[in-house]
């Protein structure tokens, strides 16, 4: 089997075109669509459907997918692996996260962990929500970090707990003197809205939709931190919550409660094998003590506000 054709194939079950594939290979599109060939060739079956400039992947594909990238994640752990050889040094405990948690809670936990085991290196990983899910398949991670549900219905979700919703504005803004918002209050302030792609946008729009409420976007963006420096800036307001707010604006953006409420829930995820039980124990406790503050530190904000 050709290693070069099994990441050509790998990342156009990612990218969905071999054109993005092959520049990530740095190969001719003629060229990747040959390795593509031999593989299929190799094993005797068709892995993609031909449409146009997109290949749609088969069901053979998509079972195949998650064994390529086991192999390839071997392979390329292999330096690594040989570097710790003979060392004395620990291997780095392996974190992958959400990216719009990683300032208000891994972060946070990771600093708690490094205390508590001095001398441990850490590995941080940080994907968008709609990549993890591909990029954990492999199973290169000691403990993953995602708001629920977990992008891969195979693994175990080990629950952190819920967080509330709220509005995030200004912490000048004329709202941020109120204990609670309803539609009617944000009806005339310009809405920054995550993208549907994301579980937040989801959630807002499947709660509003429920109570017959709608709400005009004013401006949409594809990540939380982006959203919260817009809000931070005065250009409208968002729905937030106290684990994804970057702590460094906490001063600077006020949550306010949302009526009716609405809440997403987080949690953690481990890989099947048992090995760095005490590192990975851990680093989990460390965020659940960080996701409890995170909660109660938002409850003291408002109450100050």
């Amino acid at each position: 089997m050709n290693l070069r054709a099994l990441r050509v194939f790998a990342f156009v079950m990612e990218e969905g075109t071999l054109a993005r594939a092959a520049e990530r290979m740095n190969l001719s599109q003629s060229a990747a669509s040959r390795q593509l060939t031999l593989l299929e060739q190799d094993f005797d079956v068709s892995f993609f459907q031909r449409d146009k400039k997109r290949l749609s992947p088969t069901l053979e594909a998509e079972r195949f997918y998650p064994e390529a990238l086991r192999i390839l994640s071997q392979i390329d752990a292999l330096p690594e692996f040989v570097r710790h050889i003979g060392s004395d040094r620990p291997e780095p405990l392996r974190i992958v996260a959400q990216s719009r948690i990683v300032n208000g809670l891994v972060l946070p936990a990771i600093a708690r962990f490094v205390d508590s085991l001095p001398g441990q290196p850490v590995k941080l990983e940080i994907h968008r929500r709609r990549d993890l899910g591909r990029r954990i398949m492999n199973d290169r991670y000691d403990v993953g970090v995602s708001a629920l549900p977990l992008p891969v219905e195979q693994l175990r979700a080990h629950r952190l707990g819920a967080a509330a919703l709220k509005v995030a504005v200004a912490r000048d803004h004329p709202l941020a003197r109120k204990k609670a918002l309803t539609a009617s209050d944000i009806a005339d302030v310009p809405y920054i809205a995550l993208d549907d792609t994301t579980v937040i946008r989801r959630i807002v729009d499947r709660e509003l939709a429920a109570q017959g409420i709608s709400i005009q976007v004013a401006h949409e963006v594809s990540l939380g931190a982006a959203a919260y420096r817009l809000v931070h800036r005065g250009l409208g307001f968002t729905f937030a919550d106290p684990v994804a707010l970057d702590p460094e604006l906490s001063g600077d953006v006020a949550l306010i409660d949302w009526n009716p409420r609405m809440e997403v829930e987080f949690g953690y995820f481990l890989p099947k094998s048992d090995a760095r039980a005490e590192a990975k124990d851990a680093f989990c406790e460390a965020l659940e003590a960080v996701f409890q503050e995170a909660r109660q530190g938002a409850r003291s904000l408002q109450a100050k506000a």
